[in-house]
C-alpha cells in the first residue's frame, strides 16, 4: 500500500466548510455522521435532502422557492430541479458590494484590480447599455474575448437581463469562432482589439471583420481596447468602443431579470473532434448550486481566500473560477503565455498576490 504523504489535523478539519456542513446535516437529520465517507454516502442515498441542504448551506437567492428539489432522481436526463424557483445568477455573484477586493487581473499587457461595490456599478453601467439595446431573456451575447475583467463584467451584465452567454478564447482561428458561434445566432459580441502571447501582439479586428460576414444576426460589436487605448474600429461593421457602449450614469441599480432555475445561463460547446462542435446548454440554477458545491464544499473556498486557475475564456473552468465571486473570495485573472518571460510568472504570482487555492492545466 502507498505510504500516505499528508494528512490534515483534526482541527484542521473541524474549521473546513465540509465539517461544518456535515454538522448542519447532523442537526437538520437527527444523524451522527463523524467523516467524509459518512457524508458521502449518506448524500448519495438522500438525493433531494443534500440538495436541499446545499441550498440552505450556498445561501442561493432566490425571489421564489422552490416547491420541490427534484420529482424523479433516477431520470437523466429529463429530471426536474427546484421547480418553482426563481432566481437570478448574477444577482448570486454580486450579493457582495464592498470594498473588498473581487478581481486581480495580471497579464504580459497590464495589470487591474476591482473592488466587489466596483464591479458591481460596471455590470450596473454595462446592462443598462444592453437593456437599452434591447436584449432580453434568451438572447446570445458572446465574447471572443482574453480572460480580463471585461470578459466577466460583459457575462454578468448579460445574464443579469436574462440573456444566455457563450465565449471563445481569441486564439481561436475564424473556422473554430463560426463552428461555434455560427450556431447559437448572438446579437451583441464583445472582443478586445487584440491580445498578447509571448510578448507579442496579436490582433483580433481583423478577423471579426470576417466574422460577421457569416454571422449576420450580430447587431452590435461592442470593443474593449487592451492593445491599443483607442483601436481603429471603423472596418468593423456595428462596432463601437467599450467606453462609449457602456452607459456614462453613475449609482445605477440593476434590475435582476428573475427566471425559472432551469433558464438557460451558458452555451459551451465539445471540441469538435467529429464533426461541428456540440452546443452544451447549462442551466443558470444547475449551474450556481453545483459550483457552488464544488467551491465551498470541495475547495474549501470562503472569503478569506484568493482563487486562480490558469484558464482561457473557452474553457470551462474560467466559468467554474468565476462563479467563486458568489462566495466573497478574491478571484486572480491571468491572460498570456504561463511561461513568459520565464516559467516562474505564475508561481511569482501566486506569492504576490498571496493565493490559496492554486489550480492551473496538465500542460
Amino acid at each position: 500500500m502507498a505510504e500516505l504523504l499528508w494528512r490534515p489535523s483534526e482541527q484542521r478539519i473541524q474549521k473546513t466548510n465540509m465539517y461544518r456542513f456535515m454538522n448542519i446535516v447532523n442537526d437538520r437529520h437527527d444523524l451522527g455522521l463523524r467523516d467524509y465517507d459518512g457524508l458521502y454516502q449518506w448524500s448519495i442515498a438522500n438525493i433531494s435532502d443534500f440538495w436541499a441542504a446545499m441550498w440552505d448551506f450556498g445561501g442561493i437567492i432566490a425571489s421564489r422557492p422552490y416547491t420541490e428539489v427534484v420529482d424523479d432522481p433516477g431520470k437523466m436526463p429529463g429530471a426536474k430541479w427546484f421547480a418553482g424557483a426563481y432566481l437570478n445568477f448574477a444577482e448570486n455573484l454580486l450579493r457582495f458590494r464592498d470594498d473588498r477586493t473581487a478581481l486581480i487581473f495580471k497579464g504580459e499587457g497590464r495589470a487591474v484590480r476591482l473592488t466587489y461595490a466596483r464591479l458591481y456599478d460596471e455590470v450596473a453601467r454595462l446592462a443598462d447599455s444592453l437593456k437599452r439595446l434591447g436584449i432580453a431573456p434568451g438572447d446570445r451575447v458572446v465574447g471572443f474575448m482574453p480572460n480580463v475583467p471585461e470578459t466577466i463584467v460583459a457575462m454578468l451584465a448579460a445574464v443579469s437581463l436574462g440573456a444566455v452567454w457563450s465565449s471563445c478564447s481569441p486564439d481561436f482561428g475564424i473556422k473554430g469562432v463560426l463552428d461555434r458561434f455560427g450556431q447559437i445566432m448572438p446579437r451583441v459580441l464583445f472582443t478586445t482589439d487584440g491580445y498578447f502571447f509571448k510578448g507579442r501582439e496579436h490582433d483580433s479586428l481583423r478577423r471579426m471583420a470576417d466574422i460577421l460576414k457569416e454571422i449576420p444576426t450580430i447587431e452590435k460589436v461592442v470593443v474593449v481596447p487592451y492593445v491599443a487605448k483607442q483601436p481603429d474600429i471603423g472596418f468593423v461593421p456595428g462596432a463601437v468602443h467599450y467606453d462609449d457602449f457602456k452607459s456614462a450614469a453613475s449609482g445605477l441599480e440593476i434590475e435582476f431579470r428573475q427566471l425559472p432555475f432551469e433558464h438557460p445561463l451558458y452555451i459551451m460547446y465539445s471540441s469538435g473532434t467529429t464533426g461541428l462542435p456540440k452546443c452544451m446548454v447549462q442551466s443558470a440554477g444547475g449551474i450556481l448550486i453545483h459550483h457552488l458545491k464544488e467551491l465551498m464544499l470541495h475547495t474549501d473556498l470562503t472569503r478569506a481566500d484568493t482563487i486562480f486557475y490558469f484558464t482561457t475564456c473557452g474553457w470551462m473552468m474560467w466559468n467554474w473560477l468565476t462563479s467563486s465571486l458568489a462566495v466573497g473570495a478574491t478571484v486572480v485573472l491571468y491572460d498570456g503565455n504561463p511561461f513568459h518571460p520565464h516559467p516562474g510568472v505564475l508561481w511569482e504570482m501566486a506569492q504576490d498576490e498571496k493565493i490559496t487555492v492554486f489550480g492551473t492545466s496538465a500542460g
